[in-house]
């Protein structure tokens, strides 16, 4: 694989802004797109893997989930957000950016952006 992939839920329109926030104000050269659209075989990922949350597959095939794939991301940016990506992979903040990032998934049809489409089946929220 030539570069890097950041996969995220195209189906929730919460996800589709926090992409389009990327595309737009962080340079990176990872591809972002809806792993509805993407070739999950040949990243390595299954539906349930990116229905349970974003994913990053570096263009070396390593792969990192939820706030661990945020941090990947951000490492391919410049340096301020290369700052932020340490940050989020400092083992404190990674330890609390675990909780954080599952209440979102949880609860992103609540949040600006989300819509009912947004929200994960009430059986895997429990």
């Amino acid at each position: 694989m030539e570069t890097s992939t950041f996969v995220y839920d195209g189906d929730c329109a919460f996800c589709t802004r926090c992409a389009e926030f990327i595309e737009r104000r962080i340079p990176t050269g990872t591809r972002v797109l809806p792993w509805q659209f993407a070739d999950l075989d040949a990243l390595g990922l299954t539906a349930a893997e990116c229905e349970e949350a974003v994913q990053w597959v570096g263009a070396d095939g390593a792969r990192a989930a939820g706030p661990d794939a945020i941090a990947r991301l951000l490492g391919d940016s410049n340096p301020f957000w290369r700052i932020a990506g340490a940050g989020l992979r400092f083992p404190p903040v990674r330890a609390a950016a675990w909780p954080a990032y599952r209440w979102v998934a949880r609860n992103r049809h609540r949040l600006p952006g989300g819509t009912a489409a947004c929200a994960v089946p009430s059986a895997r929220r429990d």
